[in-house]
């Protein structure tokens, strides 16, 4: 199973950013993520769609938009417009999220849907075969640096079966915590995309030794 790396530019330095994530290119990253935040849904704040323009302009890499927002359906448009690549929203803030994927893609988008650490993983069943990616929170979402859950590893292992079971082709996503050791514990549960903020953007040795690192780790590369 081919591990994607995804850096989160949640922990890069935005005086830096458009650098940052040449580098991270450079190196081999295979996509970059890019979480929203409203305030309401998560206590924070974070990127707009100004971001996402600006980075379209500065990288080729896939982008890709974690909308941890209350009301995402009223942003796909935004993002897309700007240049997203695929648009991933919560389960949590609505009763059915189907209406929702054939709008991400008349936009152009790859469709994902996230869960939260506390909502029980059958929760996003009945909508995997509908899915590119299954996004598993491994912390509870809103600030980059948290610890990843020692529950993480036995959810991500359930949805794998889930996805083998429903929709081989979704890709299995995990974000909070990763790093070289908790990036091994959920790439053998089964995940193969990981979104890595601090550790790969306040790296010490920089975002591009960190992403190498990831990639030798992960990729034998």
């Amino acid at each position: 199973m081919r591990v994607a790396i995804a850096p989160s530019v949640l922990s890069a330095d935005f005086a830096r950013l458009g650098e940052q994530v040449h580098d991270c290119e450079l190196a081999g990253a295979d996509r970059l993520h890019i979480d929203v935040m409203d305030g309401h849904f998560v206590p924070n704040l974070s990127m707009g769609p100004a971001i996402v323009a600006s980075l379209r302009r500065a990288t080729r890499l896939p982008l890709e938009v974690h909308l941890m927002v209350e009301r995402p359906a009223q942003f796909f448009q935004p993002f897309a417009a700007s240049g997203a690549n695929s648009l991933i929203a919560h389960v949590e803030v609505t009763d059915d999220p189907r209406p929702w994927f054939d709008e991400i893609r008349r936009l152009g988008c790859h469709v994902g849907l996230a869960i939260h650490p506390q909502t029980p993983v059958e929760r996003v069943s009945p909508y995997l075969k509908d899915l590119e990616v299954a996004l598993c929170m491994t912390v509870v979402p809103g600030y980059a640096g948290q610890v990843f859950l020692p529950g993480s590893v036995q959810r991500i292992r359930q949805l794998r079966e889930e996805i083998d079971r429903l929709n081989p082709s979704c890709e299995l996503e995990v974000d909070g915590g990763i790093n070289l050791n908790t990036g091994a514990d959920a790439v053998s549960a089964g995940a193969n995309v990981l979104v890595a903020a601090t550790s790969i953007f306040q790296a010490p040795q920089g975002p591009a030794a960190a992403v190498r690192e990831f990639l030798h780790r992960f990729r034998g590369g």
